[in-house]
């Protein structure tokens, strides 16, 4: 059970935590559309680094939603799933430059910095998950 009430608005149960303040909620979803549509990066790859985060970053109705499915994976979504846990496993800033070089082989600017902006909203949404305590029940 999560540790407030869900509001009545919001679709899911995360919106709803948000949904106590309506326009942090209309916001953050609006910003969390537009990082999981196709953009430089597809949504699919997108979504396995989604499910990769979520194994590291405490939010259990995140986790529920699967680990990352090997089976869909092509070259670029093996190195930014790689990507993705190198990132849980470092200091945040201290990802070494050998590591964005690897990136730099496979990807452009514009994907680099979608692939890291995507990185950094979907672990602020998974740390508000495990630290509201919010589950699949």
């Amino acid at each position: 059970m999560a540790r407030i009430q869900l509001s009545k608005y919001g679709e899911t149960p995360f919106q709803q935590l948000l949904g106590h303040h309506k326009k942090i909620m209309e916001a953050w979803s609006e910003l969390g559309n537009e990082l999981e549509c196709d953009g430089y990066l597809s949504a699919t790859l997108k979504e396995q680094v989604r499910r990769s985060l979520a194994q590291g970053n405490g939010c259990m109705y995140c986790k529920a939603k699967g680990k990352p499915d090997p089976n869909l994976f092509d070259e670029k979504t093996s190195i930014a799933v790689g990507f993705a846990e190198v990132f849980l496993k470092t200091e945040k800033g201290d990802i070494p430059d050998n590591v964005f070089s690897l990136l730099y082989e496979t990807f452009s600017e514009e994907e680099i910095s979608e692939l890291c902006a995507f990185i950094c909203f979907t672990t602020c949404q998974q740390y508000y998950g495990a630290l509201m305590k919010l589950d699949i029940k």
